[in-house]
């Protein structure tokens, strides 16, 4: 039975396209830096990202916890958005793995006000932890994407105080479509940048990391110390290239769609949306007023071969994806319609 998922985009299915292209990889152990695949797709990776290198990573959280751990000493302190994916979701990696503390920052819908960033980077007192990395995120987990001149401010602040950027950009390229330029745009005010090919990309593995060649050569060690050296991964890079090449130009895509969502959502009584004006392929949303629970919409969904989660802190949320049609829309806004009456 085919299922309709709308719990999120890491949930795309590879296209057949990408599994044939897997079948047929050519490979080599790239521990020994000889799978030619995984060759390609770090070459065009970096390109994409505008730095000298990147690195294939099995996951985003991976590739992130490499940049603290790279960018990082321990007993450091790294300035992020309290809401960010580094502090919410990533198990408390960067005090298991790199010995650092976080710093959060609150912001207006968790964009981070750049002189909030400088008011958090700590001056030369002997009882302060050492300021060591700042990171961004863009697009946001809640949907919204980063304005370009928010980034810029923040981007010159760390460099008048000598630290580094780094971005998480797990959904970097639905953050270029909806501003409309190049990924390159955005992560020419880092240092380092992961983003994922999973997600709307619809790769089944993988994340890349880029930055300059100094900083990969060592991030590429603190990978194989994490145990994500691997072998034949051109397997997995194959369906990374034309995620690359081919899926970053279809996000738009999701992002209509989630508008025609939000607009279908609109229609049934007691539904409220919490985000309006839809930057990316996610709609978040209430139902307390339609009095039924999320426990029942769930199951009931489910039952009409619909998959979605239940409400996180008083929020549901949507997720369009690759998968999903404007049909697949329409039954669902049916179906919501009559569990709901």
């Amino acid at each position: 039975m085919r299922y309709i998922d709308l719990r999120s985009d890491t949930v795309t299915q590879p296209t057949d396209e990408m599994r044939e292209a897997m079948a047929k990889a050519i490979v080599g152990d790239d521990v020994y830096g000889d799978d030619p695949t995984i060759c390609l797709l770090e070459k065009k990776a970096a390109e994409y990202a505008g730095k000298e290198a990147a690195l294939f990573v099995p996951s985003g959280t991976m590739g992130n916890q490499l940049a603290v751990m790279t960018h990082t000493r321990r007993g450091n302190e790294v300035i992020a958005g309290e809401n960010s994916h580094i502090v919410q979701h990533e198990v408390g990696a960067t005090a298991v793995l790199s010995g650092v503390q976080l710093k959060t920052i609150k912001g207006e819908k968790g964009v981070m006000e750049p002189q909030a960033v400088l008011r958090a980077i700590r001056d030369n007192d002997i009882h302060c932890p050492e300021t060591g990395l700042i990171c961004m995120e863009n697009a946001l987990s809640n949907g919204t994407v980063v304005p370009l001149a928010t980034m810029k401010e923040i981007y010159s602040i760390a460099k008048k105080h000598n630290l580094p950027v780094h971005l998480d950009g797990a959904r970097l390229f639905n953050a270029a479509a909806f501003l409309g330029v190049e990924a390159a745009q955005i992560t020419q005010y880092t240092d380092s940048v992961m983003f994922c090919l999973s997600k709307g990309l619809c790769a089944p593995v993988g994340s890349m990391l880029a930055g300059s060649k100094q900083f990969i050569e060592r991030a590429r060690k603190n990978r194989k110390l994490l145990g994500g050296g691997m072998r034949q991964a051109g397997i997995l890079a194959a369906a990374g290239l034309i995620a690359l090449e081919k899926m970053t130009t279809r996000l738009h895509m999701d992002h209509d769609n989630a508008k025609y969502l939000a607009k279908r959502l609109a229609e049934i009584p007691g539904i409220k949306l919490l985000n309006e004006d839809i930057h990316i392929n996610m709609v978040f949303f209430s139902i307390e007023e339609t009095g039924i629970s999320s426990d029942r919409l769930v199951e009931g969904l489910f039952e009409k071969g619909i998959k979605i989660n239940g409400v996180e802190d008083g929020q549901m949320r949507y997720v369009t994806n690759n998968d999903v049609t404007k049909e697949d829309i329409d039954y669902t806004i049916q179906c919501m319609k009559e569990i709901v009456k």
